[in-house]
């Protein structure tokens, strides 16, 4: 038996299913630091988790860095669950974007193939045994608890806005068109840039990441009102602009409904609900879908594998719950 453990490895945030945390990471020169930080030892390096995300690679088995994020992902997962043993058994459930599903798909599977791995998470001894490496399209896994829901519909957009990414999988009959699908290199972090250099140069005022997403969940800020005026206008560009390239690739969303999912999509969920290039739309809430959708596409795999679940497969029925309403 064993402990599935999912992970969805953004670009902008790594998630499972309990946690969500900057994809970034820096070396340390030993344990005797002054922050107050996870910390994992693994192969006579130190790491911890940095908010200077890692820059965006298409292939993101280039190097460990992702791995060690995911050692970060099970240890606390492994932590969460009250598992305290010197050696466990763990299945991984992992996604891709659908555009680069068939080509990485084997090349993620073997990069996190390791068998028997040794570790040091805070100072704590872990011994984890990868078995069993499962890989899933991502937009579709997010709306995972209500793909029954869908079956009723004869088309429909996953829209996933994430981090350098946005990805549009359709939907026929409740089942996933790989044959329709594409990946936009038109995610969030490609509009913080121009909006911060832009506010520098007609407001000279240095403002960053933080106060764009403030601004956009409403939170107080502090910053003059014509400063939020221009981030506000430039967020309508971007937000325009990605459903214009949507548009060219014949997504068309005043005929045909549309489910957002990712942690981006919720930035521009004000806007997108006035667009009148978009008829019927809901929002995923929860930024951990992805993550709770490998979980329960996973627990289903392994039990028509193995003839039975893995020993959290109760666990995505709790999360799950926190996914929004039917479509």
């Amino acid at each position: 038996m064993s402990y599935l453990i999912a992970i969805d490895h953004g670009n902008y945030a790594t998630k499972t299913m309990n946690f969500n945390f900057t994809s970034g990471l820096i070396t340390l020169a030993s344990k005797n630091t002054i922050y107050n930080t996870d910390m994992i030892e693994y192969k006579n390096q130190i790491w911890a988790i940095s908010n200077e995300r890692i820059r965006y690679m298409r292939d993101k088995t280039q190097d460990d860095r992702f791995f060690i994020l995911t050692l970060f992902s099970i240890a606390k997962e492994l932590q969460f669950m009250n598992v305290d043993s010197p050696l466990e058994a763990i299945d991984l459930a992992v996604g891709l974007p659908p555009e680069h599903y068939a080509t990485l798909k084997n090349k993620f599977k073997e990069y996190f193939q390791r068998g028997k791995v040794n570790f040091v998470y805070n100072n704590r001894p872990m011994t984890i045994m990868i078995q069993q490496v499962l890989v899933y399209p991502q937009a579709y896994a997010a709306v995972a608890a209500r793909a029954e829901s869908l079956v009723n519909y004869p088309r429909v957009f996953i829209v996933d806005i994430g981090g350098y990414t946005t990805d549009v999988l359709l939907i026929r009959n409740g089942v996933p068109d790989l044959q329709f699908c594409h990946t936009l290199e038109d995610g969030v972090i490609t509009m913080y840039n121009p909006i911060i250099h832009r506010v520098n140069a007609k407001h000279n005022l240095l403002i960053d990441e933080d106060h764009i997403n403030a601004i956009l969940q409403g939170k107080t800020t502090h910053l003059p009102d014509d400063v939020i005026g221009s981030v506000m206008d430039s967020v309508e560009l971007h937000g325009n602009d990605i459903i214009n390239k949507l548009r060219e690739l014949k997504v068309d969303l005043r005929s045909n409904p549309v489910i957002f999912v990712g942690g981006g999509s919720l930035l521009f969920k004000n806007q997108f609900g006035k667009s009148n290039l978009i008829t019927h739309a809901k929002f995923e809430e929860n930024s951990r879908a992805n993550a709770i959708g490998y979980h329960i596409f996973g627990c289903q795999q392994i039990k028509k594998m193995l003839g039975h679940e893995p020993l959290n497969a109760s666990q995505h029925i709790e999360s799950g719950g926190a996914i929004g309403e039917n479509f």
